[in-house]
């Protein structure tokens, strides 16, 4: 009985640090978003729980929408977005960023 005690201590004490405090850099982070700014290979993007993410763009970033390479010359401030990549220092270098697919206005 003491060791069932002592597990649900620790898990009780992990639950109650917050996920900022839990997460860690380096491996692959996934956000959704609309993009805030544009400033060549740095963009900034609003989260759909309304935090700004600092992403970068590097080489070996791949640009999709709908399965479609593009280059960042397509990219406009109000895209959506989602983007993949590793986080270190509050900034995400981007693997893949997927563009939301432009809806056609009904007439």
């Amino acid at each position: 009985m003491g060791g069932r005690w002592l597990i649900g201590a620790v898990l009780a004490t992990v639950l109650l640090i917050p996920a900022p405090a839990r997460a860690h850099e380096g491996h692959a982070h996934k956000i959704m978003g609309t993009i805030s700014s544009i400033d060549g290979d740095n963009w900034t993007v609003k989260t759909t729980d309304g935090k700004t993410v600092k992403v970068v763009l590097n080489g070996k970033t791949t640009l999709t929408r709908a399965k479609v390479k593009l280059n960042t010359g397509a990219v406009k401030v109000g895209d959506r977005v989602v983007v993949e990549g590793t986080e270190a220092k509050a900034t995400i270098t981007a693997k893949t960023i997927q563009l939301g697919e432009v809806v056609s206005a009904k007439k």
